[in-house]
């Protein structure tokens, strides 16, 4: 059974082989892992048969950006932490450029807005050539400053603060901001689908919407400004047949009714230190409509766990999934470049032990 075969099987709620595999990993772990190892990222996956690999997508071939800005007219400022064996960096918000609009039209006139022509997508079919060559399951998700989403380009634009501010008090710029979003990223998709030509499995939405307690807005408020364009995001994509998965950070459980609703697969990520996210509880409530990926924590186990303590995790959620499928073992966000190897390692080695559909944890 290859890659794809087992995925799609779990997509389906039906058991395969074994589990199928995925790994996210942050770039400082990559590189920490290749270094040490002495093997590429895709010798280090293929190694452990991982199942779902991911294209970069279409290139930017737009107007020069200036230093540390993205498309979005957004400045940003590299943060670097140091950690054990190696440096982990980020790219934070260091000015927003639309904190200042008083007003529908102050948005409309926004000259920074990206447009899809920015973007060269005749690339994207040979990215899915070379890894449905290899039998895996292609994924597109883009990057983290772009990647299809409504509310954080709008905190990136907007400010946090003056965002849901408002959502509170100024709907109609709000509502401004997020159909500006929405328009881009509807055309970008679209001229992605177009472009790959039936070639892309899954494609993944990234948008935060809850925090380690709860959503970050009310459920209502979630409802009316974000579920109709989440809808539309679910809609376009899946209108060439391709499953759709959708990653947020922290406690959403709230929403979830409403994901489903809009026609979601997959959710990702399953944090477990999160209100009402672990997934046997999410299992219980929603695993016969839903499909999950991820849910391994990176907050503890991976970083400061043993290796049998890593594996015991593992054989927990294989034993929820394994004979019904509905499942994509992964951790719940990067694993980061403090975990030890040889935990990543303990972790695929387990994935396999504890996966298999005859094989008991």
């Amino acid at each position: 059974m290859d890659s794809c075969e087992r995925t799609f099987l779990a997509l389906e709620h039906q058991p395969g082989d074994r589990i199928p595999i995925d790994v996210w990993l942050s770039k400082a772990m990559i590189q920490k892992i290749t270094t040490t190892l002495g093997v590429t990222h895709e010798q280090f996956l293929d190694a452990y048969d991982v199942d779902l690999r991911y294209i970069s997508g279409p290139e930017y071939i737009g107007p020069p950006l200036e230093k540390d800005t993205d498309i979005w007219g957004v400045k940003r400022r590299t943060i670097r932490v140091p950690v054990q064996n190696g440096t982990e960096s980020y790219s934070e918000v260091a000015e927003s450029p639309l904190a200042w609009a008083q007003s529908v039209a102050d948005v409309e006139e926004y000259p920074r807005w990206p447009s899809p022509d920015w973007f060269d997508y005749g690339v994207v079919e040979a990215q899915c050539d070379a890894i449905r060559e290899r039998g895996r399951v292609v994924v597109f998700m883009g990057d983290r400053l772009n990647r299809v989403a409504q509310l954080k380009p709008a905190m990136y634009l907007r400010g946090d603060a003056n965002i849901f501010i408002d959502l509170a008090m100024n709907e109609e710029v709000a509502q401004a901001i997020f159909r500006e979003i929405r328009e881009f990223y509807l055309v970008y998709i679209e001229r992605i689908m177009e472009a790959a030509r039936g070639k892309i499995d899954v494609v993944l939405t990234g948008d935060d919407f809850g925090g380690q307690n709860g959503l970050l807005m009310s459920p209502d408020m979630w409802r009316r400004f974000l579920k109709p364009g989440f809808a539309e995001y679910v809609r376009c994509i899946k209108q060439y047949g391709v499953r759709v998965m959708h990653h947020t950070c922290g406690s959403v459980f709230e929403i979830i009714p409403d994901l489903i609703a809009a026609g979601l697969d997959v959710l990702q990520s399953c944090q477990p230190e999160a209100a009402q996210m672990g997934l046997a509880y999410l299992k219980t409530r929603f695993g016969d409509r839903l499909c999950f990926h991820g849910g391994l924590s990176i907050q503890q186990t991976m970083p400061f766990g043993t290796p049998r303590a890593i594996r015991d995790e593992v054989s927990r959620i294989a034993d929820l999934f394994r004979g019904s499928g509905g499942y994509i073992f992964c951790t719940a966000h990067n694993i980061q470049a403090d975990t030890p190897i040889a935990n990543v390692q303990a972790l695929l080695s387990a994935y396999h032990a504890c996966g298999g559909a005859q094989v008991g944890g």
